[in-house]
């Protein structure tokens, strides 16, 4: 996780459209709640019906369109309660083309009252078009059990889309928390839906290495297994003497095998993080060896360890370097793609500093400090990749002391790693936590599960990947992350992932010049019933108030209201009393009444409430008024 992240979040505002192409003067509601949405569509005053007498019609000889049929029958049939078969002449048509101006991914999808037909140039282009046509169904269509009596109609309409980006991805951490196979699967399922094609799976940190490394069985053996802990995650107690490390998990080779089979059946690039030289603390504890000074006993469980346990590999002893060629030899056999991700960020340099071995190195190699010392680790690993036919991805840290000579760069940290890499010639994938950082608050702290920066919604919405003056070309896409310090269950992925991951699904295949938050926010509540239907949890919290103290020029305290959907009404109490729509309305930023003691408010629609109330001190808000100045005054 990126701990050293201190973030001063506020609410980023959009500027630039979502313009579906309306050439019949179609008003937003007539059109589908697509997310993404398409390039191009024209909504018509007729539908298709999806009945029994459906097929699907396709050249039989392609095994990747077969699969797709399949695919687009198992997310119709629980529903239904019919297969749709494959015959010569169905009504439901894929048809691949010559054509190359849609891209690789690229579709077009028309429906007719009569028939569907999708086009593409390769399958993965097909696949999308289903995609589209699966949420142009009724939010039922997502039920696991039959719908009786139910009408599953389509809008006849005529689709041109391709995305923007390449890539487009969501990162889960598996190492702080464990997550099974089924959900991995489930994760890849749920992004694939919204047309994402990268799942960047965090295999390896200091609380658990998750990967099979046959030559290694320590990893897993010792590796993957902690103290049980729960609570806050920078204050657990360390793991006790003589206390069993019960907690944790790690996927086998077979496992990855079928999840990589699962993924690829959904057009989705699975690349894997073994995160070193720093975040190796659970390394250290399999292969103590491997350590400058004295390696950790334990697995960490979530405590702090910075300038405490050691969890760097030492780059002074050749064997880190056989242990790594080791490690890179079976993760490059087992999974496809041309990427690896060696992870490179904060690497604590404090032991490299006191090592004897680090330092010869560094006098053998002629490097001037730690951070060259570590960029000469990247061009090994480098080296080792290009070995075994793959490129490296790196955190942008990579770039202290040098960036190998052909490293891909994950720009976490704002943009400027990334506009630095891009100008020197280097591809860049885009990944700001203010804008991409989905384990952070995405709504009210103070109603929000425990993490310790912000993210909403409408943020995430406004990330760009290409920054003025770079070349867009170097510019592989965008990805949000999902670290799990935070997140101890699979449902709570779900929930700090959905909505967030839309919006960035939507500004990575549509593109941010065409976003438009207010023609958004209303497809994402459509979306939350599908996700109802679908057992699927998310976050509701862009209806929750958004609170803004500040202090005047005449030293008053000042308190803005506002929420992220423009149609809330915010109601308010000063009185110790609990909000609602008899109480005071939100018209204008408030004063603090004489010996007021709590603000309470809640939001609104229609009559009814739709967010959480909000309590907050007035000491509280009096803090974020004063932290918010001091930040402003330091600009």
């Amino acid at each position: 996780m990126k701990k050293s992240l201190f973030i001063l979040a506020v609410a980023s505002l959009l500027s630039g459209f979502i313009s579906c192409s309306d050439k019949q003067g179609i008003t937003n509601q007539d059109k589908p709640a697509l997310i993404p949405a398409p390039q191009e569509i024209t909504v018509k005053n007729d539908f298709f019906s999806l009945t029994r007498r459906a097929a699907i019609t396709l050249d039989s000889s392609n095994p990747e369109l077969l699969k797709i049929a399949h695919y687009l029958n198992s997310k119709t049939a629980p529903a239904t309660g019919f297969e749709i078969p494959v015959e010569k002449h169905g009504n439901i048509k894929f048809e691949l083309t010559d054509d190359t101006m849609l891209g690789a991914e690229g579709y077009h999808l028309l429906v007719k009252h009569g028939d569907v037909i999708i086009t593409a140039h390769q399958p993965a282009g097909i696949f999308y078009g289903v995609q589209t046509l699966l949420q142009m169904l009724p939010p039922q269509i997502k039920s696991d059990r039959k719908q009786e009596g139910f009408d599953w109609t389509i809008p006849c309409a005529d689709i041109t889309d391709k995305p923007q980006f390449a890539w487009r991805g969501l990162m889960l951490d598996v190492s702080r928390h464990w997550f099974t196979k089924e959900e991995v699967k489930k994760y890849i399922d749920q992004l694939a839906e919204y047309k994402m094609n990268v799942f960047h799976w965090h295999l390896t940190d200091d609380q658990g290495w998750r990967l099979e490394i046959k030559s290694l069985p320590r990893l897993t053996e010792v590796g993957a297994w902690r103290a049980p802990r729960v609570g806050q995650w920078w204050q657990r107690e360390k793991q006790l003497p003589g206390e069993e490390a019960t907690y944790g998990g790690f996927y086998t080779q077979d496992d990855v095998k079928e999840v990589l089979a699962y993924a690829a059946e959904r057009y989705v690039r699975v690349i894997p993080e073994i995160d070193v030289p720093g975040h190796s603390l659970a390394a250290l504890v399999a292969y103590p060896e491997l350590a400058c000074m004295k390696a950790p006993e334990t697995v960490g469980v979530g405590n702090k360890f910075y300038g405490e346990d050691e969890n760097t590999l030492c780059v002074g002893k050749e064997t880190t370097f056989e242990f790594m060629d080791k490690v890179l030899t079976e993760v490059a056999a087992l999974f496809p793609d041309e990427y690896v991700h060696i992870g490179g960020d904060e690497c604590f340099k404090g032991f490299w500093h006191k090592c004897p071995r680090c330092q010869a190195r560094m006098k053998a190699e002629n490097l001037k400090d730690e951070n060259e010392l570590q960029s000469y680790f990247i061009h090994r690993m480098e080296s080792l990749l290009k070995e075994k036919g793959k490129k490296l991805i790196g955190w942008d840290e990579i770039i202290e002391g040098g960036l190998a000579p052909d490293a891909t760069v994950m720009s976490w940290r704002g943009m400027e790693g990334g506009i630095k890499s891009a100008q020197a010639g280097h591809h860049v994938i885009m990944t700001p936590a203010e804008h991409c950082y989905i384990d952070l608050w995405q709504g009210e702290p103070s109603v929000e599960p425990d993490t310790y920066s912000m993210c909403r919604l409408k943020d995430s919405y406004s990330f760009n990947p290409v920054p003025d003056g770079v070349p867009a070309e170097m510019i592989l896409g965008g990805q949000g992350n999902l670290w799990a310090e935070s997140v101890p269950t699979f449902r709570h992925a779900e929930y700090m992932t959905w909505p967030r991951g839309w919006a960035l699904a939507e500004v990575l295949w549509t593109g941010p010049e065409k976003a438009n938050w207010d023609q958004f926010w209303p497809r994402v509540e459509q979306h939350f019933l599908r996700a109802d239907k679908a057992q699927i949890k998310y976050a509701r919290s862009m209806y929750n108030a958004i609170v803004t103290p500040r202090y005047t020029e005449d030293g008053s305290l000042e308190i803005a209201l506002d929420s992220e959907p423009g149609n809330l009404d915010i109601y308010y109490t000063f009185d110790n009393t609990d909000p609602d729509n008899f109480t005071p309305k939100y018209e204008a930023p408030l004063r603090v009444p004489k010996n007021a003691t709590w603000l309470r408010v809640v939001t609104y629609r229609d009559n009814r409430p739709i967010g959480k109330v909000i309590t907050l001190t007035i000491k509280e808000l009096e803090k974020r008024a004063e932290d918010t100045r001091r930040v402003i005054g330091n600009l």
